[in-house]
């Protein structure tokens, strides 16, 4: 019988046991009755010794023929695994060549693709000294086509009509139309022009002329004033969009940098004995420096801190969804701002927006001594913040305070009316980044002072509403010596004749 290695181990034992029970039947008969010599009887074969040397010899046959298959089915498995090993080192060697052959391709497209841009260069640098060389050798011919206008556009600069600009820009301009277009008059932006020459002008270059400093400026007031996209911009002025949108924010930044610190600034000792005075004859409340107020300028929802910026009574009032950034600003008795902060998420209240302010920083230094900043209910009574009372059922004496104090809070209400009415870019969202909305803003409170100390009249028909909720402070007393202060300032107002109660008396 032969043997299979590849068969189970349970056929290969019953294929033996067949040997194994006859092997032990015969170890029985001869442990029973002595071997005997084999006799032949006819018909009827006896026990033979013969019989168990075969079977012997069988088994031992059948022994070495297993061992014999296992070695070779050990040096097969052996080279099944040695060809494998081979196959994928091949693999792995063809596809690292396939690799080195793909960068080699890659290598050579990226450097013909620089032999071509450099060929590119060398052909334009050619172009434009064939037109230097040719503007040279005209001399007089080509001034006489050129004119005034300088040197001649170039190919690849889109020609845009400048025909509104040029027309605003004509000496011949009604200064009524130039007023309504710009919201100041010619000598008014002749002055913002030659304070940001210096900060705005650029150079002409080989490739092109430089945007002039008044187109420059006027593009940027004129986006502030009409808050118009930036594509009606450009058609306007003859201009790129992109060049439009690159002129507002420059034009804003220097007027930051150069006229703030000139035209918003927190006054000296001399203006602020003034401020006092005025407001002590509009109000009848001394030592007060300015009247305070916070707005809201609308936004896109931006991308980080979404909820900071949500406005949830815009919302809740306009039944659309509001975002915006706050302007706390404080002005003196002719509506001129003296202090900014701007930029505070919308979500913040009056009170907060106070805190977080420069102004706060001023007074916690011990610089707002002995004045009086007044605010609406949404600002906590301080050392320095003078706010209406808010408690229900107020006395004769409080509520004659609180007329008072009103009287001051419009002059900041009416200032931000005017800010919001002349600069129509405030009153709704704008493509400005949100990173670059302060300093649109700042520019617009810059502009809006500058208007405001050369009497620039703002028509009534740009005059708007202020939209914004007042809210009571969440803890609204912060100071004993400011509650006695206020009661005492009230006490006065009534017995002096200056509340409206003269008749009382």
């Amino acid at each position: 019988m032969k043997s299979d290695v590849s068969r189970p181990e349970e056929e290969l034992l019953g294929d033996y046991s067949y040997y194994y029970t006859l092997l032990q039947q015969t170890f029985d008969q001869m442990n029973d009755k002595p071997m005997e010599t084999p006799v032949e009887e006819e018909g009827k074969p006896g026990v033979k010794t013969k019989g168990l040397k075969e079977i012997l010899s069988s088994l031992l046959l059948i022994d070495e023929q297993e061992k014999s298959e296992k070695i070779e089915w050990d040096r097969a498995q052996e080279e099944d695994k040695m060809m494998l090993e081979v196959n994928h080192k091949k693999k792995t060697t063809a596809m690292l060549d396939c690799q080195s052959e793909f960068r080699e391709i890659e290598d050579a497209m990226d450097e013909s693709n620089r032999v071509r841009k450099r060929k590119s260069r060398v052909v334009t640098n050619a172009a434009i000294a064939s037109v230097i060389t040719t503007d040279s050798v005209d001399g007089p011919a080509a001034q006489k086509t050129t004119g005034a206008a300088g040197p001649q556009r170039r190919l690849w600069v889109k020609t845009r009509s400048t025909d509104w600009w040029d027309k605003c820009n004509s000496p011949d301009f009604p200064e009524e139309e130039f007023k309504k277009a710009f919201r100041m008059g010619k000598d008014t932006f002749d002055l913002i022009c030659n304070e940001l020459t210096s900060a705005v002008a650029k150079e002409n270059t080989m490739l092109r002329d430089a945007v002039p400093v008044r187109q420059r400026v006027a593009v940027c007031i004129w986006r502030l004033a009409t808050g118009e996209p930036l594509r009606l911009v450009s058609r306007r002025f003859g201009l790129g969009i992109s060049t439009c949108h690159k002129l507002v924010l420059e034009v804003c930044s220097a007027i930051k940098n150069v006229l703030m610190p000139k035209y918003l600034q927190w006054p000296d000792d001399d203006s602020i004995r003034m401020i006092k005075d005025e407001f002590l004859s509009i109000s009848g409340i001394p030592n007060v420096v300015g009247s305070m107020y916070t707005t809201h300028i609308p936004i896109i929802a931006p991308k980080i801190s979404v909820a900071a910026y949500f406005n949830k009574r815009h919302t809740e009032r306009n039944q659309k969804t509001s975002y915006s950034i706050t302007v706390q600003g404080v002005v003196d008795p002719r509506g001129v701002f003296t202090d900014v902060c701007i930029g505070w998420p919308g979500s913040m209240p009056d009170d907060q927006v106070l805190e977080k302010s420069a102004l706060h920083q001023r007074a916690s230094n011990g610089l707002l001594q002995d004045v009086w900043i007044v605010g609406s209910s949404g600002y906590p009574l301080m050392d320095w913040v003078l706010v209406p009372y808010t408690q229900p059922h107020l006395t004769w004496t409080q509520h004659a305070f609180n007329e008072k104090i009103g009287e001051i809070q419009r002059v900041a209400n009416d200032a931000f009316a005017r800010l919001k009415g002349r600069w129509s870019c405030l009153q709704k969202r704008t493509e400005v980044k949100l990173q670059d909305l302060p300093v649109v803003v700042g520019a617009c409170c810059v502009l809006h002072n500058i208007c405001e100390l050369r009497n620039e009249e703002i028509d009534p028909e740009l005059m708007i509403e202020l939209m914004d909720d007042e809210m009571v402070a969440e803890i609204g007393l912060r100071s004993r010596i400011a509650m006695k202060a206020r009661d005492s300032i009230a006490h006065n107002l009534l017995h002096h004749n200056h509340a409206g109660t003269s008749f009382l008396s």
